[in-house]
């Protein structure tokens, strides 16, 4: 069994960050008067140094396996033209996965798309809670204490996703995904808009669909409150730069506030 609480406090609690890895939550923007709260599950790529490597090969941690490429650059750019906040997980999925229940399968992995992660191997209950105290929870706490701040105004949830333009050889043809569960009216409101902007490709629970037992972020954050929300899933090669970050920031920004006057009317 691997032991990644090794080092402890003075409580006696094991430790999985040490002084030089980065904070597990990033915050980026200010919470302005808009009603869009914009959470990323997978948007940074940050391991532990006393995890190393993860065993994984340095090629692979560029790849969708390791975080939602393109997401951290559009989060911010949607954030600053929406005036809002995005809540960032700045550690890779690898490590642990953020929109997955605690004990879910595939909430530290053994593989992703046939790459195999070697430290993820054998862990026992102490090293899996270890990442779930460092990492995990801090991440969701900070999204619940600011939906609590944001209790009296309207509040709209939006989960930043990317995805891979193939998967088992098979290509993926959406543009984007919009993904919903027991409340879809946010959601296919704002896919309607993105059907009439033309040229789109847009998939209705494509190319995943968001359930109760496949996600943890809008079932709990969002449903839970009874908030409207949406799950957004970008193809990956149309955000993987700069430019298309800065496209589809601005195209969100223009669509997201006509779906909420919609949803409000």
């Amino acid at each position: 069994m691997r032991d990644e609480a090794a080092r402890r406090d003075e409580t006696g609690q094991g430790t999985l960050l040490g002084a030089g890895d980065p904070a597990p939550v990033a915050v980026c923007g200010r919470s302005g008067e808009s009603p869009f709260l914009l959470v990323s599950d997978h948007g940074g790529r940050a391991v532990p140094a006393r995890l190393g490597d993860l065993g994984v090969a340095a090629p692979d941690w560029d790849r969708h396996i390791a975080w939602d490429i393109g997401m951290a650059g559009l989060g911010r750019l949607l954030a600053e033209r929406l005036d809002t906040i995005l809540i960032e997980q700045a550690y890779s999925r690898l490590v642990i996965d953020c929109n997955r229940a605690p004990g879910h399968p595939t909430s530290i992995v053994g593989a992703s798309d046939g790459v195999v992660v070697p430290a993820n191997a054998d862990l026992d209950a102490e090293a899996v809670a270890g990442r779930l105290s460092a990492i995990f929870h801090p991440y969701h706490d900070r999204i619940a204490g600011e939906l609590a701040a944001r209790r009296d105004r309207p509040t709209v949830v939006v989960a930043l996703h990317s995805f891979t333009p193939e998967m088992g050889g098979v290509a993926r043809p959406w543009h984007v995904g919009i993904l919903h569960n027991h409340d879809p009216r946010f959601g296919l409101i704002l896919k309607d808009l993105l059907e009439e902007e033309g040229g789109l490709v847009v998939g209705d629970n494509e190319p995943y669909a968001l359930t109760d037992g496949s996600d943890y972020t809008i079932p709990v954050h969002a449903e839970a409150r009874g908030l409207p929300h949406v799950e957004l899933e970008i193809r990956q090669d149309l955000v993987a730069d700069a430019e298309g970050q800065r496209e589809w920031a601005g195209r969100l920004a223009r669509l997201l506030p006509r779906a909420w006057a919609r949803y409000s009317a």
